[in-house]
């Protein structure tokens, strides 16, 4: 028969590691993904409570009237907030121990090393959940997935429902697609080293108002490779005060009267779309989370032991969503054929 109070201790031990360690995985994964770290730094990462997360949107604004003497005072009924909604998503990633991994490495030092071990794979599963979840269109798992850029962000921009509002009717929840094969045919047809300033150019200039205007540029290896080939070593604004110091390939770009950070994402199992730049309006955005589901130990206490399996375990939880309060000047800018 198992000792069951020994039992009760590793249980204990488990849960005490992922909690010693939890207060840190909301910067682990913010520090994974360059929107989500942008966001942490600004303070967008928000509670929420209820059964639906609520996005209030200011929809119109109040007509100013220049007046003089004993002219009528205009004060018309006007609409200025809706919301839109959002379902939040749950994701949890477990980490389980079998007593004969346990037994088999009995000693304070060597369990604790075993722990680590588990709750580091836990926490790079973690890390490649969200970020895929960032860039998804929310489908994964019966549609349970985080809602991410595909959807917030899409190629076609005046079609489905987003935050229960319909975007073919509400052209103000609408982002936008630049295509650089159609975009600016005097400029080219393909993203090059000679094209891809011009076209930032004319995108940024045209997607801003005043202070209002993508200041993250998210950029596949295609794209940062045509940017970074674009300007010389002299020219070449290389961001070391945020981005650049969390470990990101990370550059500045500065043009159309703008400055907005340009982060490469790519590589081996990356979840960003190749041919694309994200221009992303990041205090539009928002990290909605529950208070008290935030990479916590889903259960109290010690954790698990099932009925039916000689092991132990526990569970990271969070739920929340990826929600947006202004889409106007968010956009992508695509090649939908770089070989023409």
């Amino acid at each position: 028969m198992p000792n069951i109070n020994a039992n009760a201790a590793y249980q204990q031990i488990l849960s005490m590691s992922l909690e010693d360690r939890s207060s840190g995985y909301q910067d682990l994964v913010s520090n994974n993904n360059a929107l989500l770290a942008v966001m942490r730094r600004k303070g967008l990462w928000q509670t929420y409570s209820g059964p639906r997360i609520r996005q209030t949107l200011q929809i119109s604004k109040q007509v100013a009237q220049w007046y003089s003497g004993f002219d009528q005072l205009l004060n018309p009924a006007i609409d200025l907030f809706n919301d839109a909604y959002f379902d939040p998503k749950m994701v949890v990633v477990p980490v389980v121990l079998s007593m004969q991994e346990i037994l088999n490495n009995e000693g304070e030092a060597q369990l604790m090393d075993v722990y680590d071990s588990y709750i580091q794979a836990a926490e790079r599963a973690l890390e490649d959940t969200m970020d895929a979840g960032i860039y998804s269109d929310g489908a994964a798992n019966g549609g349970k997935q985080i809602t991410g850029l595909a959807t917030a962000v899409p190629i076609i921009t005046n079609a489905g429902n987003y935050g229960g509002i319909d975007r073919n009717l509400a052209a103000i929840w609408q982002t936008k697609t630049y295509d650089a094969h159609s975009m600016v045919p005097a400029i080219g047809t393909q993203v090059t080293s000679v094209t891809i300033r011009p076209m930032l150019n004319y995108i940024m200039t045209k997607q801003s108002r005043g202070k209002q205007y993508a200041d993250l540029l998210i950029m596949s290896p295609e794209h940062y490779a045509a940017y970074d080939a674009a300007t010389i070593a002299i020219q070449r604004q290389t961001n070391e005060t945020s981005l650049g110091k969390l470990g990101f390939s990370a550059l500045e770009y500065i043009g159309g009267g703008k400055r907005a950070e340009i982060v490469l994402d790519g590589g081996i199992g990356s979840n960003m779309p190749a041919n694309t730049t994200f221009g992303l309006d990041t205090e539009s955005f928002r990290m909605r989370y529950h208070p008290n589901r935030n990479f916590d130990n889903l259960f109290d206490g010690d954790g698990q032991m099932p009925i039916d399996k000689d092991a132990i375990a526990q569970f990271i939880g969070w739920m929340g969503e990826l929600t947006q309060v202004n889409p106007l000047f968010n956009w992508r800018f695509y090649d939908s054929n770089p070989a023409a």
